[in-house]
C-alpha cells in the first residue's frame, strides 16, 4: 500500500503535465476553437473517466436489449485492438483481429443490429447512416472523452471499487481527464457493485460524487449467466461447488469476476492478461498444461466473453487439444429497484429529443 502511494507521488509531476495538455483541449472545445459535431438523431454515449475496467460493454448491451425491439439501433465503437483502418461494418463472420473483440460480440449476439467501427466518431457516423439509413439511434462506445461528437445523453460510467473521486490522472492513476470531467455526464452509472448494497452505502457514494441537479444516478451489478461453450452456444455447463475452473481473460479488472467465481466453485486458477491482449501460442501452451495439471473430471476453462472473440482466433489448437472453453455471459442488473427508473429515462430522452 505506501509502495503505491510513494509511486503516484513520484508520478504525479508527469500527471500535471498530462492535466495541462487535458485542459488545453477542454478549452479549445468550451471556446470553439475545436468543434464538436451534432446529429439530426439520438446520439447515446457510453464510457468513463477512467482505463477500462468499468463495464462498457455489457452497459451496451443492456441499451441495445432495451431499445433493438422499439427502434433500429445502431452501435459506432473505436474498434480497439483491430488491426485495420478506417470505417468498416462488422459482419458476424469477421474476426477480432479486423474489427476489434467489444463490436464483434455485439454482432455475434445481435445478428440484426448494424454495428460498425471507426477511429473518427464524426467521420464515421456519416458513413453509417449513408449505409444504413433506416438506423434510428446510435451507441457510441467509449466515447466520453471523443469529443468531436456532441451526444444527446452522455452516459458515464465509473466502477464501485474503483471511483473516479478516489482516481488520479494518468500515469499516476487511470483516469484520462481531470475528475471535474464528469459534469458532462447526464446519467452516471456507478457499475460492478456488490449484489447486496445498503441504501446509507448508495447515499455515501452520492455524496461523494456531488451530482449536479440534471444528473441522475444510478447503481448496477453484474447478473452472470450459464457459461456457453464457445464453438457451440447451445452446449451449456453448470457451475457447481465441486467444480475446478481455469480461467482465462484479458480485461481491465478482473477481480469482479474472480470474487464471483471463488464462491461458486472449489478451486479457482487466474491466467491474466493486458485488456485486449491477443493470445499467442506460448498463452496457449500454458493454457493448456495448466489445465492438465488440475485433478479429477470435474474442470473446466472460462473465459470473458470478449475474451471468447480472440480466443476463437486459435480455434485448430483448442480443437486439437480437446481444450473445453466455456465463456461466461452477463447482464447488468440495478439496485434499488431503478431498473425502470434508469429505462423511463432513456425513452424519455428518445422521446422528447430535439434536434
Amino acid at each position: 500500500m505506501l509502495q503505491n502511494v510513494l509511486v503516484k507521488i513520484l508520478l504525479f509531476p508527469f500527471s500535471l503535465l498530462y492535466g495541462l495538455g487535458v485542459s488545453g483541449r477542454d478549452l479549445f472545445y468550451r471556446t470553439g476553437m475545436l468543434k464538436s459535431v451534432k446529429f439530426n438523431l439520438p446520439i447515446l454515449s457510453v464510457g468513463n473517466l477512467s482505463v477500462g475496467g468499468a463495464g462498457k460493454t455489457p452497459h451496451i448491451e443492456y441499451l441495445i436489449r432495451l431499445l433493438k425491439d422499439y427502434v433500429n439501433v445502431a452501435t459506432l465503437s473505436r474498434g480497439y485492438g483491430r488491426k485495420t483502418q478506417g470505417y468498416l461494418q462488422v459482419q458476424p463472420d469477421a474476426t477480432a483481429e479486423q474489427v476489434g473483440d467489444e463490436p464483434l460480440q455485439f454482432k455475434r449476439k445481435f445478428p440484426e443490429l448494424t454495428v460498425t467501427v471507426a477511429e473518427s466518431r464524426a467521420f464515421g457516423i456519416p458513413q453509417l447512416l449513408s449505409e444504413a439509413p433506416e438506423t434510428q439511434v446510435i451507441l457510441l462506445d467509449d466515447a466520453f472523452q471523443h469529443r468531436a461528437v456532441t451526444p444527446g445523453l452522455n452516459i458515464l460510467l465509473t466502477e464501485f471499487s474503483h471511483p473516479f473521486t478516489k482516481d488520479w490522472l494518468l500515469p499516476a492513476g487511470r483516469l484520462r481527464e481531470w475528475r471535474s470531467a464528469y459534469q458532462r455526464a447526464d446519467v452516471i452509472v456507478v457499475t460492478k457493485c456488490p449484489t447486496i448494497l445498503e441504501q446509507k452505502e448508495r447515499e455515501r457514494f452520492v455524496q461523494q460524487i456531488k451530482p449536479f441537479p440534471h444528473q441522475r444516478v444510478f447503481f448496477s451489478y453484474y447478473n452472470y449467466g450459464k457459461p456457453y461453450f464457445i464453438f457451440n452456444p447451445n452446449l451449456v455447463a453448470t457451475l457447481e461447488s465441486d467444480w475446478q475452473v481455469l480461467l482465462i481473460c484479458a480485461i481491465a479488472r478482473t477481480d469482479y469476476l474472480v470474487s464471483y467465481l471463488q464462491e461458486k466453485v472449489e478451486s479457482l486458477i487466474l491466467l491474466e492478461f493486458a485488456d485486449h491482449h491477443y493470445f499467442k501460442e506460448a498463452d496457449l501452451l500454458e493454457l493448456k498444461r495448466s489445465f492438465e495439471r488440475l485433478d479429477g473430471t470435474k474442470k473446466i476453462i472460462l473465459t470473458t466473453e470478449k475474451d471468447a472473440m480472440r480466443l476463437e482466433l486459435h480455434h485448430a489448437f483448442l480443437k486439437e487439444h480437446k481444450l473445453p472453453v466455456f465463456a461466461l455471459p452477463v447482464e447488468v442488473q440495478f439496485h434499488f429497484e431503478e431498473g425502470k427508473v434508469f429505462d423511463a429515462t432513456i425513452k424519455d430522452f428518445l422521446l422528447n429529443f430535439q434536434i
